[in-house]
């Protein structure tokens, strides 16, 4: 009788096109370990995932339609009888051999994680801020109204944690464009909240394991390149408000009560008029682009391997 897979590796998809071919040809080099991929597919209409599902080892969940990204991760990890769950976007590649070989050798050093996140570098090889403090109100009011226009100020900066060095070690959040999560744990809280369509699920997720017992750890010496950005050009309006949505969302629900009303009026107030500005502003709605060069992650990787 054949032994379940370590890893099955879940891929949201939405008419994805050349994507998902080049993230699958990546991921075969990326780790030695037995896996299982399962396509969570929101209602392509590009045929590719029916394509790619027609491979041995990879398998397609209908979610019914364009449900939203943790929604659909919930239900391409539903069933799993792995030890971890590999969630990703399609539109990852995984950039050296061993990428995901290095996030499963951090999971032994770390026992007390339940998420591990690589390093993520754009195409124009900039390194993106994956792996950053929680939100809090002064950051995240401070990085909302700034961000755009200064990128270098101190509560982006804080909340990105751009100051410090790549290395090793435990974050408040890892982004969900390429997540390594024990199974353990995601299932323990539930997975990704299904009321966030986009955006802010994998902070709302890193922020629940916490509260559950469950650190989150940055692992630069496996990198992926997330080219990013389909969804948001194919549908951008839609995508800006669901930002905005799901940050008032996050805030909202962890000041609860009717102390906190005023507090939760200027919260709404204050992104509404941004998300407003956003549709005016390609700046705005880009937000503020990253400040690091790709090449700080090969310090991190030679001091991992000496």
């Amino acid at each position: 009788m054949r032994a379940s897979p370590l890893v099955r590796v879940v891929v949201v998809t939405y008419s994805p096109g050349p994507t998902l071919s080049t993230f699958l040809s990546s991921l075969r080099l990326a780790t030695t370990a037995d896996y299982e991929v399962v396509l969570a597919d929101n209602g392509s209409t590009d045929g590719i995932p029916e394509e790619a599902a027609a491979e041995p080892g990879i398998s397609l969940v209908r979610t019914g339609g364009n449900v939203g990204y943790g929604r659909a991760a919930n239900a391409g990890a539903q069933g799993a009888d792995t030890e971890w769950l590999l969630i990703a976007n399609p539109d990852v590649r995984w950039c050296q051999p061993g990428a995901v070989d290095a996030l499963l050798a951090a999971a032994i050093r770390w026992p007390a994680a339940g998420a591990f996140g690589p390093a993520i570098v754009t195409p124009d090889g900039q390194l993106y801020p994956s792996a950053r403090a929680l939100p809090s109100l002064g950051r995240g009011i401070g990085h909302a109204l700034a961000g755009w226009w200064w990128p270098t100020n101190p509560w982006t900066a804080a909340y990105r944690q751009e100051r410090e060095s790549p290395v090793e070690g435990e974050c408040g959040w890892l982004s969900g464009s390429a997540l390594l999560v024990r199974r353990e744990a995601f299932e323990a809280v539930g997975g990704f909240d299904p009321r966030y369509f986009m955006y802010f699920e994998d902070v709302d997720l890193c922020d629940r394991l916490a509260r559950a017992g469950w650190t989150s750890v940055y692992v630069p010496s496996a990198v992926v390149e997330h080219s990013g950005g389909h969804a948001t050009r194919r549908v951008p309006e839609l995508m800006q408000r669901a930002h905005h949505a799901s940050a008032y969302r996050y805030l909202a629900d962890r000041y609860r009560g009717l102390r906190w009303l005023p507090v939760r009026m200027v919260l709404r107030t204050g992104l509404l008029a941004r998300y407003l500005l956003s549709r005016v502003s390609v700046r705005t709605a880009e937000g503020a682009a990253p400040t690091r060069s790709a090449e700080l992650l090969k310090d991190a990787r030679e001091e991992l391997s000496a």
